[in-house]
């Protein structure tokens, strides 16, 4: 399985920062796997909610969720 962060050294040990979509993409991967979006996710399809939404459209849904009951 690939490493973001060791794939991105530069030769000679220099790391090279990757633009942001790609950033985005690997945070994304990275919060899909996790288990409370895995909940989150269930919970959502139970309710026959957001189905047919992309799966960077569900993790966006999923942080703004998150930050707003964070807020409280």
């Amino acid at each position: 399985m690939a490493n973001p962060v060791l794939d991105s050294l530069a030769p000679g040990g220099q790391y090279a920062i990757p633009a942001n979509e790609q950033i985005w993409s690997h945070l994304r991967q990275a919060i899909a796997s996790s288990s409370g979006f895995q909940r989150w996710r269930l919970e959502r399809q139970m309710e026959k909610q957001d189905t047919d939404l992309t799966l960077e459209q569900q993790v966006s849904y999923y942080l703004r969720e998150t930050l707003e009951t964070l807020a409280y």
